[in-house]
């Protein structure tokens, strides 16, 4: 077995930091988006459509981060969560409600006693752009209100321009912050322009301290796509031989069909490997995928479409 390593025997200074990322092996941005190709054409029986549709709700996060939010939404969204279909009991609850840090107390309210997970975009979400101070504030403060899962966003000026130790630094130092609660740092993937980027900043990540890595903030396109979170998946899988660490991955933004996140599940099964396919390792950011997977699944039980005004609106 491979001796595990930690941040401090890579981050010694930003140019050792440097030296480690740049000396990862390059991405085949062709070969990556053949195999991605490939994967996609991969059929599922109907059998295996059913869990994997179960398998994708119980893997969403369900989502809602808009300046109009208000609590009579969030709570609507938290009893979605906690039971999608009100028809029918057997479909698995959403893994968590994903919310700005001022309504993280009303969701916590609402999904106390459940399985439903309490998520909360922080670290100045979406740009990024704030002190150090005030972005563990904005953390400090969401935990202290009931998340179990911090959200942040990395800084990705400083990443772009090479000041890899900075990042780092403020990864570890939220990840503090965060106490008992899982950190998700959001590498904003559509602002990082290659996919040998998109590599680097997810090693990055999970030596700093990452429970999970995720694709976005969903408000800068692209989002997710399945070439990038193929490389952070082989980031997640190839880390795990070293660190000794399972990391998770979240393809946050963009994801809106059963049939697309089923693509995902396909990807996670190849490239990381089964033991990635639960809730616990595998996340989509949704706002309006749950209804899509709910008339699949209908349809897959009872042979008939439903139409989406038989389900809440997100």
């Amino acid at each position: 077995m491979t001796t595990a390593f930690t941040l401090p025997d890579v981050v010694t200074s930003d140019a050792a930091l440097r030296r480690f990322l740049h000396g990862l092996p390059g991405v085949d941005q062709v070969g990556v988006q053949d195999r991605v190709a490939g994967l996609a054409t991969r059929s599922i029986k109907r059998d295996a459509k059913l869990t994997a549709l179960d398998l994708a709700i119980s893997m969403t996060d369900l989502t809602t981060l808009e300046g109009a939010d208000t609590p009579g939404k969030v709570r609507a969204l938290c009893a979605k969560a906690v039971r999608p279909d009100p028809s029918d009991d057997s479909a698995p609850a959403a893994a968590a409600v994903c919310v700005y840090p001022d309504m993280v107390g009303v969701a916590a309210e609402h999904t106390a006693g459940t399985s439903v997970k309490v998520a909360s975009v922080a670290t100045a979400f979406p740009s990024g752009r704030a002190s150090l101070d005030v972005k563990l504030a904005d953390t400090k403060d969401a935990v202290a209100a009931g998340a179990d899962e911090i959200d942040m966003v990395i800084d990705r000026g400083a990443f772009l321009a090479g000041r890899y130790g900075a990042v780092a630094e403020e990864i570890v130092a939220t990840k503090e912050a965060c106490g008992d609660a899982h950190l998700k740092v959001i590498l904003e993937t559509g602002e990082l322009a290659t996919l040998d980027n998109v590599r680097r900043a997810s090693w990055l990540a999970i030596l700093a301290g990452a429970d999970f890595i995720k694709t976005s903030t969903g408000k800068i396109a692209p989002a997710a796509t399945r070439p990038v979170v193929l490389v952070m998946l082989e980031a997640v899988r190839d880390a795990e031989a070293l660190t000794q660490r399972r990391i998770g991955v979240k393809a946050a933004g963009g994801i809106r069909d059963a049939k697309e996140s089923i693509r995902y599940l396909v990807l996670v099964n190849e490239i990381a490997g089964p033991e990635w396919l639960t809730p616990d390792l595998f996340r989509f950011g949704a706002s309006s995928l749950l209804n899509d997977l709910l008339m699949q699944r209908d349809k897959q039980r009872t042979g008939a479409y439903a139409g989406p005004d038989y389900y809440t609106i997100d």
